[in-house]
């Protein structure tokens, strides 16, 4: 993976926060495993059953739902049944950026991804 963006970063740390805030710090732990399950995910194959395109919000964006990698989080963490939240990536010079993670609700063409 080539990277996360300074955008990606303060997405995850936001979600995290209010994950504990409201639902504990085990709900906030098994986030975290998920969106580490789906970031390793869309970098071991970018074009994986599951990858939406999503070039009405730019040159190569890509999505994939936090639900699709329920199944990769280890049985001993906290599985989140209803995850809410997107990956959106792109490939550059053959590596994953990471440029988002936001939540399915969001005004998503009103977001930036860089």
């Amino acid at each position: 993976m080539s990277g996360i963006t300074p955008h990606a970063r303060a997405d995850i740390i936001g979600i995290l926060l209010t994950s504990e805030d409201r639902f504990g710090r085990r709900v906030r732990d098994g986030y975290e495993e998920l969106i580490v399950a789906a970031m390793d995910a869309v970098a071991d194959d970018p074009a994986r059953v599951g990858v939406q395109e999503r070039s009405e919000l730019g040159v190569g964006i890509r999505a994939w739902h936090l639900r699709l990698s329920r199944g990769s989080v280890p049985v001993d963490v906290h599985r989140i049944i209803t995850p809410r939240h997107v990956v959106f990536f792109r490939e550059v010079n053959g590596e994953v950026q990471i440029l988002r993670v936001l939540h399915e609700s969001m005004d998503l063409p009103g977001q930036r991804y860089e």
